[in-house]
């Protein structure tokens, strides 16, 4: 059996009182409380000697001998013990106002996740919410409890991390065993029974069924997951086609399918797009504590489904070919046509390579483009390198940091002043596992038994070299669009974003006015998020265009009735 995580209280004048309002939670978890920081840091030491996690650090605002509202300082200390380990400080209603003026930057600044008011009564579900909050945070990195998919494999290599971060990504808890295992050995048996290889791997047994899979990519398992484009029960021609399901996309299909078009949101990978990858975003409007964007583009999918959005994943778009005359498009993938009387492409854009085959190599292997969330707990107390200057980087360095012993921000300009938003730097500034080192860059790598092992760093000013000894490289480093498969009939920019309402070319508006903000110079065919040339690259930006295309695309289906 399992040992409980714990939640571990400090307060000395509400230490009862809290206890009994955290009673709630002690089915699942092992409520703990101290009533000093001596106590509490006793208490810690002893759960991480004997490999107990600890999954919230719930601390009072004052404590004696530490100073008067300066509970963060406490955490900080706690935190450093167990740094997987979620953070609130709870304040008393009377104590609050000058409580805050201290916690609210400390809450900005990453130095603790949650500030609360304490409950004063029962069923203070607006108190409980933000325990909850922090109690998923924490859960979707731990090893889920039940498993709706059991992966088997005598080793984990890169088809198996990148399956491991698929089912991550896709919200489908998964647990990875040996095939000595209980588990591996039952999962080993089904296959035989059903005339597969044992000793090819990995195996993956698929929900609460005895089918059992070896899929040797993640499209694959996403077909035996979702099916193929061309099984999907959907219209001979449907109202929208929305290629790609990154947070433009997913505000497509919400407001779209809600306001009464049938709509297919046709995604490549994973539902999410790079916004999915971002372990906390601490800015996006109505989450004030914060979201996942794992769990941000879930929430969104199961909203868009609600509607009647029917979603297809693991399939890109091959080609798209153009209605005339009233006719339909037609969107191509490998796995079947998708016809459709408009088009919204919100395919968003790739991380760009770093072009050092060395390193290139070695993806999958300690080499990961995109956050890759699920490599966290792999390189646990080991040095690791975050390269890029967004907030994209600046996300995964703050959620590597509660696994690696150290994190190393490399960027060629100077510092992140110009490419990260304030909120972040802040929180990398104080965070004493994370250094920037600006004016630099990564200019090769090797590996030992297959694994990423160093990497040669290049400052870009001398040209003087230094090598790190690391296990893990995660590369976030700008925008690379794939539009390839689109006409010519839909302008681009000279770096392959699609032009839309006035920037396209006069010559192509199709009449003496530029077509809408968000259309494109192919008629019946719109452009939103990252893949629109000018937009702001930002989750809120995003979603804002997906939600305001959808008038046009009224507009249009109404202009053009089709026979």
């Amino acid at each position: 059996m399992s040992v409980k995580p714990a939640i571990l209280i400090t307060s000395e004048a509400d230490l009862d009182h809290l206890l009994d309002e955290f009673g709630r939670y002690a089915r699942d978890y092992d409520v703990l409380g101290a009533a000093s920081v001596s106590e509490a840091t006793q208490i810690v030491e002893r759960m991480a000697a004997g490999g107990q996690p600890v999954a919230l650090l719930v601390v009072d605002s004052r404590l004696t001998g530490v100073g008067q509202v300066d509970g963060y300082q406490v955490m900080h200390t706690l935190r450093t013990l167990v740094p997987t380990a979620r953070r609130l400080v709870t304040s008393r209603w009377e104590n609050f106002l000058e409580d805050s003026k201290t916690l609210r930057p400390a809450v900005a600044k990453g130095k603790i996740d949650v500030v609360a008011l304490t409950p004063r009564g029962p069923r203070d579900e607006e108190y409980h919410s933000g325990v909850i909050d922090l109690l998923n945070d924490w859960n979707a990195m731990a090893t889920p409890e039940v498993d709706s998919i059991q992966l088997v494999t005598p080793r984990v290599d890169a088809l198996t991390r990148s399956l491991r971060e698929f089912m991550f990504r896709a919200g489908i808890p998964g647990r990875t065993y040996d095939p000595e295992s209980e588990v591996g050995a039952a999962v080993l048996a089904q296959a035989a029974a059903q005339g597969l290889a044992t000793d090819d791997f990995p195996l993956l047994k698929v929900f609460s069924t005895d089918v059992i899979v070896r899929p040797r990519s993640v499209r694959e398992l996403s077909t035996a997951l979702y099916g193929r484009p061309d099984q999907i029960d959907v219209d001979d021609v449907v109202d929208v086609v929305i290629v790609g399901a990154g947070p433009a996309g997913l505000a497509a299909a919400v407001y779209a399918s809600s306001e009464g078009l049938s709509a297919v949101a046709l995604e490549a990978e994973t539902i999410g797009g790079q916004a999915g990858t971002s372990s906390m975003i601490r800015n996006y409007l109505g989450f004030p504590r914060g979201i996942s964007g794992m769990r941000l583009a879930q929430r969104a999918r199961t909203q868009a489904i609600r509607f009647g959005t029917r979603f297809v994943t693991g399939w890109p778009a091959t080609g798209l070919t153009l209605g005339t005359a009233g006719s339909p498009h037609t969107v191509h993938t490998d796995g079947g046509d998708l016809r459709a009387r408009s088009v919204v492409v919100a395919a968003g854009v790739d991380y760009q390579r770093l072009g050092v085959e060395a390193i290139d190599d070695l993806v999958g292997n300690g080499v990961n483009y995109g956050a890759a969330m699920t490599m966290a707990r792999d390189v646990e107390g080991a040095d690791v390198i975050v390269v890029g200057g967004g907030n994209s980087a600046g996300q995964a360095a703050v959620h590597l940091s509660r696994f690696a012993r150290s994190v190393t921000i490399v960027v060629r300009r100077p510092d992140l002043s110009a490419t990260m938003s304030r909120y972040l730097i802040d929180e990398i500034t104080y965070n004493p596992v994370i250094e920037v080192l600006g004016n630099h860059r990564v200019v090769d790598g090797g590996a030992e038994d297959g694994q990423l092992a160093w990497v040669d760093l290049e400052d870009v000013t001398s040209g003087e070299r230094q090598r790190r000894e690391i296990r893990g490289l995660f590369l976030l480093l700008g925008a690379k669009v794939h539009c390839d498969w689109l006409p010519a009939q839909v302008a681009r920019d000279d770096k392959g974003f699609i032009l839309t309402g006035r920037s396209i070319p006069w010559e192509a508006w199709g009449g003496p006015v530029p077509p809408e903000t968000l259309a494109t110079s192919a008629p019946g065919v719109f452009a939103v998020g990252d893949i629109r040339s000018g937009s702001m690259k930002r989750v809120a930006s995003a979603t804002g265009e997906g939600a305001s295309v959808v008038p046009l695309i009224h507009a249009w289906l109404n202009a053009r009735p089709v026979a």
